[in-house]
């Protein structure tokens, strides 16, 4: 156990979910240097041979988190835990996986840890789970519900959209092409959290009691920005006049028809109707807090935090300082 810092509460033992995702290796980052004990339970193939590499500072046991039994056996291992952090998250968001992961995985890593005396829970969610449409996002709802419940200690955290989903274009722009956009790319806004700053929120949740028992939307720091701003930034980092691609709306509608159609006698394109609705709803949906009573978008109701901006990363990027890692969810 790490000696208890001598400047606020005494670390605890932190079971991590999702650990070797780009935000979960940020989460663990801020966590082992904030002096917690952290113990990550991951696939055995994640992050190919050498997952080990990626979490400096906290243990590694390898299991299957969808399966109760290789939880306890492999992640628990009859020990005590204090907090128990989750960044998971199903890969594509299809009815399977998400109910598979975002609902029942998670269900059973809440039953599991509370046998093994933990008394708080940190979840990473999504703040598009504020409009239901989709099915990742009804599960992710359910176990946001189950962990309300629970008498855990909970916060529940709600970024709005990652660099890592809004910086698959470079590459396009680097090759001469224009850069996509949805209608006049003026119709939907976020407020970009990076993974470094989201890792530093999620970790000081376990110690910030003002953070407790609530949901909690997040964005980065500045103002909400429009696709179509993206494109412009992108275009004056390369030097270059920016051109863009207008795609409507109605082509991702004609794409989900055939694809759902199809589906019903070949479920693979069920799967791709399912991911192309995914594709619709952030092509058409701000990543900002929603206002009930209006049912609009509210950027300034869109709480901030950290430092880095998604024209910070930009700029690495068009300096290969960085790497885009993309997301499963990402539009382009």
């Amino acid at each position: 156990m790490n000696p208890q810092r001598p400047d606020g509460p005494p670390p605890r033992r932190v079971l991590v979910l999702g650990g070797t995702g780009t935000i979960g290796r940020a989460t663990v980052r801020a966590l082992v240097s904030r002096g917690h004990e952290v113990v990550c339970l991951v696939r055995r193939n994640a992050q190919g041979s050498d997952p080990a590499g990626a979490l400096p500072g906290a243990a590694l046991r390898f299991g299957d988190v969808t399966d109760p039994a290789s939880l306890a056996r492999d992640g628990l291992r009859g020990e005590r835990f204090d907090v128990l952090v989750s960044c998971l998250a199903s890969r594509t968001g299809s009815p399977d996986d998400a109910w598979a992961i975002d609902y029942r995985a998670h269900v059973s890593a809440l039953q599991a840890s509370r046998a093994a005396g933990v008394t708080q829970m940190v979840l990473l969610s999504a703040i598009c789970v504020q409009k239901p449409r989709l099915a990742f996002q009804h599960a992710k709802l359910a176990f946001e519900a189950e962990l309300a419940a629970s008498g855990l200690a909970y916060t529940i955290v709600r970024p709005t959209a990652y660099f890592k989903s809004l910086s698959g274009q470079l590459d396009r722009l680097r090759r001469g092409k224009a850069f996509l956009v949805f209608g006049d790319g003026l119709q939907t806004a976020c407020k970009p959290i990076s993974d470094d700053d989201l890792g530093a929120y999620l970790a000081d949740c376990i110690d910030h009691a003002g953070r407790r028992n609530r949901i909690l939307p997040i964005g980065g720091p500045g103002d909400a920005v429009t696709p179509r701003a993206q494109g412009e930034r992108l275009f004056a980092l390369l030097g270059r006049e920016p051109r863009f691609t207008h795609v409507p709306v109605v082509m991702l509608d004609v794409i989900i028809a055939i694809l759902a159609t199809l589906g019903r006698v070949m479920p693979a394109l069920a799967a791709k109707a399912e991911l192309a609705r995914i594709g619709r709803y952030y092509a058409t949906e701000s990543m900002l807090v929603l206002d009930p009573a209006t049912g609009r978008y509210d950027a300034a109701a869109t709480p901030s935090t950290g430092s880095d901006t998604l024209f910070d990363h930009y700029a690495r990027l068009v300096r290969s300082e960085v790497i885009a890692e993309r997301g499963d969810h990402a539009v382009f």
